[in-house]
């Protein structure tokens, strides 16, 4: 169990919070944060296996729709975190309100500004199944405060977990700067351990005074958060069919070993160069050897898992 003292210890380097890690050895079956990872095992997994995340998962993710993503991830937070700060003094909710360490909306306003400019708001406006989603966190927070623990556990759980796995593919597949423009939202600087955050977070939740009847609702709710944003997953992979296909290396686009060879803009008669062959079919001659494959999958595989908590 995490034991944490009256207040956060901050260090000297500035306000980022540390916390003390003891052995959890009293977790509980009726634990609120056993019943929601239990209870919504079945929506991880039919989310990390909608089309749109794993695309993302293997890099395949244009920039476009990227930014769409952001979008609908900025009115999602903007109406959490509203809902959050109107009941910020509710003993429903208050233990878990930890605007400072969580709190996305100024990390997606940069994020937005950076692929959008200076006028991002007047450029960007929620789509359908985003508004759903936004409607839903509105009539919770407003009417059953003690439901809106399900959608904020949902959400940053995964931003501290598999979202944390996301935010390396999306600065390695869309060559976003090394200081993290375009990717503000995944980088919580004032959580310095995310696992201490998860375990004292769980541990909060764990002793807010809700009866079986309250948290088997939360449960309910949070499994609802899940189909929003698969909704929403399956809005941008939509989108994403009809957008073209982008340049990659360079300008250049990456042959597919289909059609003729001599498009492939590496083939080397092209280049006027006796240097090496196609990087395609070089790439799947690899992929056909044994361990390859076999690191490969493995690869995937933690990959996958690592993004189970991660949703949008």
């Amino acid at each position: 169990m995490l034991s944490v003292m009256e207040g956060p210890e901050r260090g000297e380097e500035g306000d980022v919070l540390r916390y003390e890690e003891t052995e959890d050895n009293n977790v509980s079956p009726t634990d609120l944060s056993e019943m929601l990872k239990e209870g919504t095992k079945e929506s991880h997994d039919r989310a990390e296996n909608t089309q749109f995340v794993k695309d993302f998962l293997k890099g395949r993710i244009k920039k476009e729709l990227f930014k769409l993503a952001t979008v609908a991830l900025h009115f999602t937070y903007s109406a959490l975190e509203e809902e959050m700060d109107r009941n910020k003094d509710s003993p429903l909710f208050a233990p878990l309100y930890f605007p400072t360490e969580l709190h996305r909306r100024e990390a997606l306003a940069k994020d937005l500004k950076y692929f959008y400019g200076e006028d991002w708001q007047e450029k960007i406006q929620c789509s359908e199944a985003t508004q759903q989603y936004v409607d839903r966190i509105h009539h919770v927070g407003q009417h059953e405060p003690e439901l809106l623990v399900a959608h904020a556990y949902t959400r940053y759980m995964g931003d501290l977990s598999g979202g944390q796995v996301l935010k390396k593919v999306a600065q390695r597949a869309l060559k976003l700067p090394s200081t993290e423009e375009g990717i503000q939202f995944y980088v919580f600087d004032n959580v310095s351990n995310a696992q201490q955050f998860k375990q004292l977070y769980r541990a909060r939740m764990n002793a807010l005074d809700l009866d079986k009847n309250t948290k088997e609702r939360i449960v309910e709710e949070a499994n609802r958060a899940f189909r929003f944003n698969m909704q929403v997953f399956d809005e941008l992979d939509t989108i994403g069919k009809s957008l073209p296909e982008e340049a990659q290396d360079g300008g250049l686009p990456v042959h597919d070993g289909k059609g003729d060879i001599r498009k492939c803009p590496y083939y080397t008669d092209k280049l006027g160069t006796a240097g090496p062959g196609c990087p395609f079919h070089t790439l799947v001659g690899l992929a056909r050897q044994p361990l390859v494959q076999l690191v490969l999958a493995a690869c995937v595989a933690v990959a996958a898992g690592a993004a189970a908590w991660y949703i949008l």
